[in-house]
């Protein structure tokens, strides 16, 4: 039997097949963004884990993880730092590169916007093979951050992301997994 929080998210989280390659199931949250309730739910047990610990930052990757990580970073009362695509950011960057399916890109943030011994909370909305979370790990390793957890609402656990991340030190985090994909 399914918590109150899963049925909560799994009934508000559409799922469209064939996108963005025919064989996918994507996982689409901004429907669930779109509801207070469930939008709420998932911030708040974001959040909870970490209710009444000295969180500094909330590190957000590009893009459903500046709309989460905004929101837990407020109810923190943490600041924001975004983890974009190359090119993106306008000051001076660190960058990391990772790879793609079909090839290699980059990520970075701004130098300063992590000082080192910081605690961090990494967020994103998914985690599938872990590409782009564990880019994010290492530029925050890099800036001297230490990782207090990666969060994520959902799981894909047979791509293998959050082996890949923990396997970096870093306490993984989910709210719903979705076997199979």
């Amino acid at each position: 039997m399914k918590s109150t929080l899963e049925q909560t998210l799994l009934s508000a989280i559409r799922t469209i097949p064939d996108y963005p390659k025919p064989g996918v199931l994507f996982r689409d949250i901004t429907t669930m963004l779109g509801d207070a309730r469930a939008f709420r739910r998932a911030v708040d047990e974001l959040v909870h884990p970490w209710a009444g610990t000295k969180i500094d930052k909330i590190a957000g990757i590009e893009a459903r993880g500046f709309i989460l990580g905004g929101a837990v970073a407020h109810q923190m009362s943490a600041g924001f730092v975004p983890i974009r695509k190359k090119g993106k950011l306008p000051h001076d960057t660190v960058r990391v590169a990772y790879s793609l399916e079909y090839g290699i890109d980059e990520m970075e943030m701004h130098k300063d916007a992590i000082a080192p011994g910081e605690r961090v909370i990494l967020i994103d909305d998914l985690i599938a093979t872990g590409g782009t979370a564990e880019a994010a790990v290492k530029l925050l390793k890099q800036m001297g951050a230490v990782i207090e957890a990666a969060c994520f609402v959902i799981d894909l656990p047979d791509l293998g992301g959050r082996a890949k991340i923990e396997a970096l030190g870093v306490p993984v985090h989910t709210l719903i997994s979705f076997d199979g994909d």
